[in-house]
Order: C-alpha cells, then sequence, then structure tokens
C-alpha cells in the first residue's frame, strides 16, 4: 500500500485538512458584511421621544416653532412633530444633540436637565448602537400654571 501524504510540515494534503474548522464561507460573522447608516432624522426621533418622556418637560423646541407646530397639527392627516426642539449630528459611530425645551414652572432646570441627557443618551445608544458625545440643552421658556395651552389637545378628531 502506498502513503498519499506529504508529511512535510506535519500536515496531510486532505482536503479537509486544508481547509480551517474555524472559518467559514462567506467572510466570517454576518454582523461585519456591510454598512449601517443611521440618518439625522431617525436619531431625533428617537431624542425627541425620549425628552418628552421625562416629567417636567412640558413641551419642545422654540415658541415660534411650536406656533408653526400648531397650525401643522391641525392639518387633517398631519401628525406632532416629534422632532420639533430636536437637532442631530450623526456621524458613522458618534451622534451630538441639540434639544430646545419648555418646562414646566416649579421644576427644578439642573435636576431636569440631567434627567433629560440621561434619558436621551441612554435611548439613543440603546437603540441606534452610537456614542452620544453630548446633549446640549436650551431652556427657551417656562410654562406657568395660569397660563393657557398653545396646543390644545382635540378631543374629538
Amino acid at each position: 500500500m502506498t502513503d498519499m501524504t506529504d508529511n512535510r510540515g506535519g500536515e496531510s494534503e486532505t482536503p479537509t485538512a486544508r481547509r480551517s474548522p474555524l472559518v467559514k464561507r462567506g467572510g466570517g460573522d454576518p454582523a461585519s458584511r456591510g454598512r449601517t447608516t443611521i440618518a439625522d432624522g431617525v436619531v431625533e426621533k428617537i431624542a425627541g421621544m425620549a425628552a418628552r418622556d421625562v416629567d417636567g418637560v412640558h413641551a419642545m423646541g422654540s415658541g415660534l416653532s411650536r406656533t408653526f407646530g400648531a397650525v401643522r397639527d391641525r392639518v387633517p392627516g398631519g401628525q406632532k412633530s416629534v422632532t420639533r426642539g430636536v437637532k442631530a449630528e450623526v456621524g458613522e459611530v458618534q451622534a451630538a444633540l441639540d434639544l430646545e425645551i419648555v418646562v414646566e414652572y416649579g421644576v427644578s432646570i439642573a435636576d431636569l436637565a440631567r434627567d433629560v441627557r440621561e434619558n436621551v443618551i441612554t435611548a439613543v445608544e440603546r437603540m441606534t448602537g452610537l456614542e452620544v458625545v453630548e446633549v446640549n440643552i436650551a431652556v427657551s421658556d417656562v410654562k406657568l400654571p395660569d397660563e393657557e395651552e398653545e396646543e390644545p389637545e382635540r378631543r374629538i378628531q
């Protein structure tokens, strides 16, 4: 019987020995096969929802943007803009956010800003995998208890 193996280097030349058992066909880990890009608007929506979830945030955006938003909301089929008062700059692995908020009277602005930052950073990082490098918050107004609502809730549509 003739030996068909070449023992130079101690490996056989059979087809199974030439392929590494750890390398799979198709280039390895499926998560590394391609690129994911996230639009600024996606991050803005996530941040807007997260900021509004914090108790003490009355509204988002400046008075002018809220006024235009209220008009737009009254148009049949219109929706409330979740991104009002939110601006995002998104890179490949990082994001920076600017928020403009209206706080309710009596709420500690420093505590509210901390809570908003924490909620926004947690939501954006969890949902997108991006690192949030900064969340700048501008308080544009305080909602006083006796002020009328600029955006009355519609009970009947």
